[in-house]
Parts: C-alpha cells; structure tokens; sequence
C-alpha cells in the first residue's frame, strides 16, 4: 500500500469517526420541534438558551430567552445554577450549535435539550 493510499484511507476513517460521534451526540439529547418548544416556553416548564453569537442575537431572538454564546458557555454555566429545577433548552441557528451546548451542560449536570432546526424553524 503506497503512503497516498494510507493517507487517503486514515482520511476516510477519521470523517467515518465524526459522523458516528454526531449521531451518536444527538441520541444523548432530547429534541423539540418549534411548536413543542414553544408550548412549553408558555407553561414556563423550561429556560430557553440562545447559544448564537451577540450579532446573531441583536438582529433577531427568540422573546424569553436567554444568551449565553457557546464558545462562553462553559465558563459561564454557573449563571444557569439559579435554573437547575428547569429543563434548559438551547437553540441556535439551525441546530448544531445548541446540540453542543446542551450536551455541555448535561456533562455538568444540567436537564438539557436541543431545539431541532433552531431559530431557522422558529415562526411564534
């Protein structure tokens, strides 16, 4: 086997390895569509995230939120102790972000979800 052959193999496995981790990140985590999503922010039952960045946040936000950005969210997840008996829904653009941020804040103890296909699929 020549080294481009083992190169090019070593590079397969690697986006093989990613895929798999993504999939099985997501199953870690619970999702709401929009609508679920938002009745829930009206019952109160759960604290919604904006994990996007503060540009992002100014030109548009989900009303009830609150914004912590991701690459912030570790630091700053002690701001989110005040809400530990809530389920914490996070979202983002379009769902990958906020996946992250819930699977951080599950890690630290956190009851953490995802809202699927983010501010993107947000129409209330």
């Amino acid at each position: 086997m020549s080294p481009s052959q083992i190169i090019i193999y070593v590079f397969a496995a690697l986006i093989i390895f990613t895929i798999l981790r993504k999939e099985l990140n997501k199953r870690k985590v619970k999702h709401y569509n929009a609508e679920e999503t938002n009745s829930k922010l009206k019952s109160r039952s759960i604290l919604l995230l904006d994990v996007r960045t503060d540009a992002e946040r100014k030109a548009r936000n989900i009303k009830g939120s609150i914004h912590i950005p991701l690459n912030q969210l570790r630091r700053r997840a002690e701001e989110l102790r005040k809400y530990k008996d809530k389920e914490i829904v996070c979202y983002c653009r379009s769902g990958n972000r906020s996946l992250n941020a819930a699977l951080i804040l599950q890690r630290q103890g956190f009851n953490a979800a995802n809202l699927s296909g983010g501010i993107n699929h947000w129409n209330y």
